[in-house]
Formats: structure tokens, C-alpha cells, sequence
């Protein structure tokens, strides 16, 4: 069995990592929001690191640079501007359709699994799988297909199952945390 993170190592001190990949979906949602890059890092290193990771301004740049590293599994991260096939959140019905049958886990999201396993599931998701197809869809090549009623048939498909464009915001409960945090940081709100 693959050992995953559950630490890292800052200045000789450890940080326990909250390896839920709902954490890290969570993560992601927050760098994808409209607040100033400082705020955004902040309330990364307090998801993952919680209060301990917060409390150590001195760590704050490491924290982000493992965080990141863990968050990309180990990966290095890549700059590719290519379309997005999936989102976590808009996908979530299909995730939990391909987990399910493919490794017969029930709701997956009503687990604790650690991202970087569910990242190697993801992965080896079958090609076949509801999330798999829908992805193909969403990125079928139509430049090349010259018989109209096929790519209007495809083009309908892609417009089904298209990832809905959306400027995140942030919910009520959510704003006033991040309010109560700039204040209590001694940021200003831009």
C-alpha cells in the first residue's frame, strides 16, 4: 500500500496536513476566487494546516509552497492552458456514478479519503465510466467530421454535459469568515 502525506516539515517543525480530498477540492474552489492572492494563500494554509499552520506568519511562505506540492500530489504543476473536462464540483454526480461502479464505494464523498488516493482513483477511473465519457465528450475534436447531422448530433451531446461558466462567489457564511479573518490578520479589504 502507497503511503501518502500526512505531514510537512517546516523549519524542524511539523504540520498535520487535513488530508480529506474534500479539503483539497476546497482549496482549489479558493484559489479559483476573486479575493487578493494574500487572502486566497491564507485561507489555503488554514485548510490545510488549520489554526497551527495560521498562527506562524514566519512558515506562511513554505506552508503555501508544500501545500501547493501536496496538493498537486507530488506532481510538478502545470501551467497548460488547455479547456477543462471536469469540474468537482459540477461533476460531483458523476464521480460518485464512476466510484461506484468502478470500485463499488458507495458515496464517495461521504468518506475521509486521502486526496492523493483519491486522485490515484480518479485516475485509473475506467475509460468507459460515466465521468470518463462525459470528459470525452466535453473535448471530442468535431473539426474534422463533415457530415452535418454527426456533428450536430455531437455538438447537442457537448452542449449537455458542458461545464457551466462561473464567476465564483462566495455564500453568505463563507464571506463573513473571510471578513472576521482579514480583520483579525489586519488586512483591508481592497
Amino acid at each position: 500500500m502507497t503511503k501518502y502525506p500526512e505531514y510537512v516539515e517546516v523549519g524542524g517543525k511539523l504540520y498535520k496536513i487535513d488530508t480529506d480530498f474534500k479539503t483539497a477540492i476546497e482549496c482549489q474552489r479558493i484559489s479559483q476566487q476573486e479575493i487578493r492572492g494574500e487572502e486566497r494563500a491564507l485561507a489555503i494554509i488554514y485548510l490545510l494546516f488549520g489554526d497551527e499552520g495560521l498562527n506562524n506568519p514566519p512558515d506562511y511562505k513554505e506552508l503555501i509552497k508544500k501545500g501547493l506540492f501536496y496538493l498537486s500530489c507530488g506532481k510538478e504543476l502545470n501551467d497548460d492552458n488547455s479547456e477543462l473536462d471536469m469540474d468537482y464540483s459540477q461533476d460531483e454526480s458523476y464521480i460518485k456514478a464512476s466510484f461506484y461502479t468502478d470500485y463499488a464505494i458507495p458515496n464517495v464523498y461521504e468518506t475521509n479519503m486521502h486526496w492523493w488516493e483519491f486522485m490515484d482513483l480518479l485516475n485509473g477511473l475506467k475509460p468507459d465510466c460515466v465521468l470518463n465519457r462525459v470528459r470525452e465528450i466535453r473535448t471530442y475534436d468535431t473539426s474534422g467530421i463533415k457530415d452535418q447531422k454527426t456533428l450536430d448530433a455531437i455538438r447537442k451531446q457537448k452542449e449537455a454535459v458542458a461545464l457551466k461558466k462561473q464567476t465564483p462567489k462566495l455564500s453568505e457564511e463563507q464571506e463573513k469568515s473571510v471578513e472576521q479573518f482579514i480583520q483579525q490578520m489586519g488586512f483591508r479589504k481592497r
